[in-house]
């Protein structure tokens, strides 16, 4: 903030020394002391940080078009604060899944090159599944003076705070978003939260979040930090406050049917998405099967997502009542992700701090039943429920694009991403087309950290990303050969405007995203050439990956 008022005041004195030439004495003595003062106010500042600060903001299970500046009726104004003072990605892709995402997040890697225990015939020897050339973000930070906080989900071996990390509230239980049984702060497991304490999973990872800036703010005010905050929310089960729950309770009473179309609307309006929308894939199910969960959710529960207007309804009530309980995730998100901004703004860090938001994979049409188990007769979201979103509603969470959470087809990988970072974007409410992926933010940050990516402890290895700085400030084509995908035989691959995709066990399709972004018009009959050359792309990456993998 102070070098931000210092150009301020530059720019003013110089306006008014501009209009004073009547006198040229007047202009040179003027000028001789305001270039002392200059001087003065550089060597003042000189002691504070002169990189950013970052804050990296990761939601679990959200689709694309959750959020309101994302084509979402759900109410997230930080959010779209934050995006109409910045920018918004419109081809940002994570992995699909969870810990590959953030595998790639926190190294800039293929999670297939880090995660030994994931590739066929790799076997980690005992040694952990990272290889050494794959330290985390933070590791790397801290090489570069950062202090680094982490709160929220973790999914990564090790501990935070032995990656790095200098304090870190780590919620490991996500099936019980009012009483975990184990967390961690610190790296020290914490006693079990008791029911009806009013913990609640979303705000207490806000609360250590705050805890740990306002503690930097204390003690280590003259050095930037990293802050990587990973919610839980909206991954099942859905569990909300009543409060926030009853601020939806008739916003879905229509269907699915109806909220994506609306949604659709707004998304065309905002100009992030062109085309048609995909059709529903009426026989699509879950990715795993598990009748015994189905039985015991009762009758109110489809695993299929069916016309809204061939639905029972006792099913419509059950599943207008589900999604009202994701919206409420979403929004207490938002909520706390307010908190956190104010607590930049009191620290007057805003101005000099990076802000990324961005989801792990798209949203889940998963249903089952885990921790606590359910009780039919407990009010959706509660403790005693245990609901799944389900692939009606995931359908809409991620509208207009094809697929869920595990495929890589566009519903399963594309992610929002919201840049905010006022003292240095040029543009604000802007739109970035370029194509990028989760491994590019370890590199983009580096870059802004003015980090390099190795020490005299670090077995440097080219990144998988590529730095999205560029990117900041106008539409590039960043210098790679293609993005690449694999989760439980779903695999993928794009090269420039070009993207070929397959399901676990089906031919490959081929799509011309710069035509048809939803995956509407399979092109693979038509350009047999270009499938095949991106079929042997893919099979040669990897067979690179499998090889680094086996390296340490």
């Amino acid at each position: 903030m102070a070098i931000c008022y210092q150009r301020v005041i530059q720019n003013r004195i110089l306006d008014w020394l501009l209009v004073s030439t009547r006198s040229t004495t007047l202009f040179l003595c003027i000028g001789f002391a305001t270039t002392a003062f200059l001087i003065s106010a550089r060597s003042a500042s000189s002691s504070e940080p002169q990189r950013p600060n970052i804050v990296l903001m990761m939601a679990d299970d959200l689709g694309f078009s959750d959020i309101g500046c994302y084509g979402g009726e759900i109410a997230t104004p930080n959010l779209d604060r934050l995006a109409e003072n910045g920018l918004k990605f419109t081809q940002f892709y994570n992995t699909g899944r969870c810990w590959p995402t953030r595998g790639a997040l926190l190294t800039g890697y293929y999670a297939q090159a880090i995660r030994r225990d994931r590739v066929p015939g790799v076997q980690s020897g005992g040694r952990g599944v990272r290889p050494d050339w794959a330290p985390l973000l933070s590791t790397r930070l801290k090489a570069a003076g950062y202090h680094s906080y982490h709160s929220g989900k973790w999914h990564m071996d090790g501990m935070p705070c032995g990656n790095g990390f200098d304090r870190s509230y780590y919620l490991h239980d996500q099936n019980r978003f009012f009483s975990p049984t184990g967390h961690f702060l610190d790296d020290k497991k914490l006693p079990p939260i008791e029911r009806g304490s009013g913990f609640y999973g979303t705000v207490a990872i806000a609360d250590h979040a705050v805890e740990f800036l306002k503690g930097h703010a204390r003690e280590h005010a003259d050095a930037p930090f990293f802050l990587y905050m990973a919610f839980t929310a909206p991954h099942f089960p859905l569990h909300a406050l009543p409060d926030d729950i009853a601020k939806y309770r008739d916003q879905y009473d229509s269907g699915w049917q109806a909220a994506r179309k609306t949604r659709w609307r707004k998304i065309q309006n905002l100009g992030l998405v062109t085309g048609d929308l995909s059709p529903v894939e009426r026989d699509l199910g879950p990715p795993y099967d598990f009748p015994a969960a189905i039985k015991q959710l009762g009758t109110g529960e489809v695993n299929r997502p069916i016309a809204w207007k061939e639905l029972t309804s006792e099913q419509k009530g059950f599943q207008a009542a589900k999604m009202a309980v994701h919206a409420a995730m979403v929004d207490r998100i938002d909520q706390e992700i307010g908190r956190v901004i104010s607590q930049l703004e009191s620290m007057h860090s805003l101005e000099d701090t990076l802000v990324l938001f961005l989801s792990d994979n798209g949203a889940s049409a998963e249903i089952m039943v885990r921790g606590d188990g359910h009780q039919p007769d407990a009010a959706p979201g509660s403790a005693d429920s245990h609901l799944c979103l389900g692939p009606g509603w995931s359908t809409v969470s991620n509208t207009p694009f094809r697929r869920h959470k595990t495929w890589v087809h566009e519903g399963g990988i594309a992610t929002p991403l919201i840049v905010h970072w006022p003292s240095r974007l040029r543009e604000n409410s802007g739109l970035r087309k370029t194509p990028a992926h989760v491994v590019d933010l370890v590199p983009t940050i580096l870059e802004i950290a003015q980090a390099t990516p190795g020490d005299a402890n670090i077995k440097a290895r080219p990144f998988d990303g590529r730095s999205l700085v560029e990117a900041f400030t106008k539409d590039v084509t960043l210098d790679r050969e293609s993005l690449w995908w694999l989760h439980e035989g779903n695999r993928a691959i794009r090269r420039g405007d070009w993207k070929l995709v397959a399901a676990k066990g089906d031919d490959w399709e081929l799509y011309n995203l710069a035509t048809d972004r939803t995956e509407t018009r399979n092109l693979a009959a038509d350009h047999p050439q270009q499938r095949r050359a991106l079929a042997t792309a893919w099979e040669f990456q990897w067979s690179q990956i499998q090889l680094r993998a086996k390296s340490r």
